[in-house]
């Protein structure tokens, strides 16, 4: 059996290999084996997106955690973050999130969090893989009368809100602020309006209605269009868009303008460094990050520490360097003084923090960065073949390298999670910029598909 695990949980199209029924199952039955042999009778949480596949999947694996002796809470749809925070109240063994994030309803996945509210080693998935593939979880099912129970917990999404609302200093308020909210008909869909609600402000909602296909369509911090034209629309006083399982924030300012995870990141760094909550000065981002926010980390001389693409390689460098904050452009931040995950909602927060403190518009706050062309194609492919094995790629890549030189940068990567290449390029202008992507996107299509 090949590897389960990507680099973030299990994913893939809904009933193929390896997102069936059958292989939750396998799956279910050795977490409640593993964490059998730490806790006599372990507890595990079950929390899901919106996707139509969440029901099937999420009956397999509570059917092979109970049937290795575990008990099942089940808490229905909630933020992947959420989840993360909620095994932790709850003491629970273990949380499983049954999403695929941004990707589009057909896909699914399965991800797992620790009791400490973060995701599993490679270790621990590599022991629940062998197990998964050995054959031998039939052999090793307990007598009848230890076979585990599901319950619902309806009071989980009270919990996580009551979390969100202290993870700011009660005197913040957001009386007098009109926010649009674009839910991509994801799992924040009930949470993020019914907070903001709360804490005084006029919410604008959008793709709140979900229906089981419609998670990520045309909506959501994907398609922050839809959201800008709400917010001039409303002449609100900014747009906050979620992904499909509310890890992830792409903000839109007072204008419509789009405020990119990058930019995000930069204002909320320098008011944790004015406030003293930037611990050792540090930032941890990824190899995707624009330019721009490494210009402005120097300029306010705050430390800029790199790390591969994926929130669980960002959240191990913050260990390394004991830092507070880490992000990725595509909204995914981290403040680890606040959540052991990424939380597009805690994001949205210190955002909404840094407005109502320093009293700016989010277009004010946004030019603290400057943002150069970036250029990204996606190309579906056959394989993932090394880059360096295809030489007509290889070759586009250098003279592209060549015509950028110092003004530019180029990153050529598979996605984690699906057969795909990325093609990242940053330049001095968006002309040079798009055509230089352009040329190497051509290569890689005429090579890997």
């Amino acid at each position: 059996m090949s590897r389960l695990f990507g680099t973030d949980g299990i994913r893939g199209v809904a009933n193929k290999s390896p997102m069936t029924s059958q292989t939750a199952l396998r799956v279910g039955q050795a977490m409640g084996y593993v964490l059998g042999k730490k806790s006599h009778r372990p507890r595990i949480i079950i929390g899901k997106d919106t996707r139509l596949s969440g029901y099937m999947l999420e009956s397999a694996l509570a059917s092979g955690m109970c049937s290795m002796g575990a008990d099942v809470v089940l808490v229905g749809p909630m933020p992947t973050p959420g989840i993360a925070f909620i095994t932790n109240n709850m003491d629970a063994d273990a949380g499983v999130v049954i999403s695929a994030s941004h990707n589009p309803y057909e896909d699914n996945g399965i991800k797992i969090f620790s009791n400490s509210g973060v995701k599993l080693n490679d270790g621990q998935e590599r022991e629940i893989e062998e197990l998964v593939s050995s054959g031998k979880l039939q052999d090793l099912l307990p007598p009848s009368q230890s076979i585990g129970k599901a319950f619902r917990e309806d009071d989980a999404l009270g919990r996580y809100i009551v979390f969100l609302r202290h993870t700011l200093p009660r005197h913040i308020s957001l009386e007098g602020m009109t926010i649009a909210v674009d839910c991509a008909n994801g799992a924040t869909y009930k949470v993020a309006p019914t907070l903001f609600r709360e804490m005084r402000a006029e919410v604008i909602p959008l793709n709140i209605t979900p229906n089981g296909i419609n998670i990520n369509e045309n909506a959501g911090s994907l398609h922050p269009e839809i959201l800008s034209e709400a917010v001039k629309e409303n002449e609100a006083d900014i747009g906050l868009a979620f992904d499909g399982d509310g890890d992830r924030l792409i903000a839109v300012d007072e204008n419509g303008d789009v405020i990119s995870g990058d930019k995000i990141t930069a204002v909320c760094a320098l008011h944790m460094k004015n406030s003293g909550r930037l611990k050792n000065n540090s930032v941890v981002t990824t190899v995707m990050s624009n330019i721009g926010l490494k210009e402005c980390f120097e300029k306010n001389s705050i430390r800029h520490i790199e790390a591969p693409v994926g929130d669980r390689f960002v959240l191990e460098k913050m260990f390394e360097n004991d830092a507070m904050l880490g992000g990725e452009d595509s909204g995914h931040i981290i403040f680890r003084d606040l959540h052991t995950t990424g939380d597009g909602i805690i994001t949205a927060l210190q955002l909404l923090s840094v407005m109502e403190s320093t009293g700016k518009k989010p277009s004010e706050l946004a030019k603290i960065m400057k943002t150069y062309p970036q250029a990204l194609i996606n190309i579906d492919v056959r394989e993932k073949i090394p880059v360096e094995d295809v030489p007509q790629l290889k070759e586009s890549i250098s003279r592209a390298e060549e015509k950028l030189g110092s003004k530019g940068r180029v990153l050529v990567r598979y996605s984690g999670t699906q057969k795909m290449i990325r093609v990242m390029v940053e330049g001095p202008t968006r002309e040079i910029t798009e055509e230089c992507a352009a040329s190497i996107a051509d290569a890689a299509r005429e090579t890997l598909t």
